[in-house]
């Protein structure tokens, strides 16, 4: 099979200051002076694994187990301590939905900035336009700025757009949580068809139901190790036993 992403020997390291300090110039004053003392922390610890072309992957784990971390690295937002990813295709990242929107413009201005930042021309958004709004269930409200929206109807927005442009990888953290269940139906077939398509999925939920019905394939994450990786059911059974019995 055709790999389309490699994560190879990855670490992800973070500084975290051991004192409380009040202001910017305190910090600064600390930091100048050598004053300043920082913990270590290791979100991803020597991570290795490779994802083919056409594959479901869900990431699972405990919360700060490192999945989030990990989806960000892959999606180019940060940048390892260690180790390194290759991506092989386009990724549309749903990971925080809606953040890169600007809270000024309109419904329909986002559309066309988000696609510029995906990398897709205004012929094209045109084309796709409609079928984006219609998704989001958003027609009334194509020229209201996103200030004025709900939380619900953002992340809809966010969702829609990332899922209607054509990507080889989608990059997934809680985004089926978005709108009312209804909606949550809909964003399951929109994914189940983008999957039939051919298009590779990365995928962080904490319903393990969730992730046995669309991914074929589980990497479990363990306070940043990579403690397991196989197929979804054995790994999230593996999973769900260890939490029973505390040791995870």
């Amino acid at each position: 099979m055709d790999e389309i992403i490699r994560v190879n020997d990855v670490s992800m390291r973070f500084n975290l200051a051991q004192e409380k300090t009040e202001t910017l110039k305190e910090y600064t004053v600390k930091l100048l002076t050598h004053k300043l003392f920082f913990n270590e922390f290791f979100a991803l610890k020597h991570v290795s694994f490779n994802v083919h072309r056409g594959e479901s992957v869900a990431l699972i784990g405990r919360n700060g187990s490192g999945k989030s971390t990990m989806l960000k690295v892959i999606a180019g937002v940060m940048y390892p301590s260690s180790g390194n990813v290759r991506v092989n295709g386009e990724i549309a990242p749903l990971i925080e939905l809606g953040a890169g929107f600007d809270m000024d413009l309109t419904a329909r201005e986002n559309v066309f900035l988000n696609g510029a930042v995906l990398g897709h021309d205004r012929d094209y958004m045109m084309e796709h336009f409609d079928r984006i709004i219609d998704f989001a269930e958003l027609r009334d409200f194509v020229d209201v700025p996103v200030k004025n929206f709900s939380s619900g109807m953002i992340a809809r927005l966010g969702f829609s757009i990332a899922t209607e442009v054509q990507a080889d990888i989608l990059v997934c953290d809680e985004v089926l949580a978005v709108g009312d269940f209804m909606f949550q139906q809909k964003c399951h077939r929109r994914m189940e068809e983008m999957l039939s398509g051919g298009t590779t999925l990365l995928f962080v939920s904490h319903d393990i139901n969730q992730v046995q019905e669309l991914c074929q394939r589980a990497v479990w994450l363990d306070h940043g190790n990579l403690r397991a990786d196989g197929p979804s059911r054995e790994v999230c059974a593996e999973y769900v036993e260890a939490m029973k019995a505390g040791q995870a």
